[in-house]
């Protein structure tokens, strides 16, 4: 797929929700950095000419806000960690069998 470097089928028969979901946030991670950037790049843009008397700039983070800059995180519900957490052991337990066959 692109620029992630997985072929098609994998990505769309293979893999599972919660390993596609890691993957596209580790992809979308890599361009925090450049967007962080440009945000700074505008900001200086902006205030370049400085701000009128007594009005304060309001910090980087609060003038333009990024969907990874949340404050807190949603935890995992209980029920979805032993579900995902049986199936991992399903396909670890499927894989060691398949590796002591080979």
């Amino acid at each position: 797929m692109g620029e992630i470097g997985i072929d098609r089928h994998t990505f769309y028969h293979d893999l599972r929700w919660w390993e596609v979901k890691s993957i596209i946030r580790g992809y979308n991670a890599r361009h925090h950095h450049g967007w962080e950037q440009a945000r700074l790049i505008a900001y200086q843009a902006h205030y370049c000419m400085g701000l009128p008397k007594g009005q304060v700039a309001p910090t980087l983070s609060e003038w333009i806000k990024f969907p990874w800059e949340k404050e807190a995180v949603e935890p995992v519900p209980k029920e979805v960690q032993d579900q995902l957490q049986a199936e991992m052991d399903a396909m670890n337990a499927e894989l060691a069998k398949q590796h002591q066959q080979e």
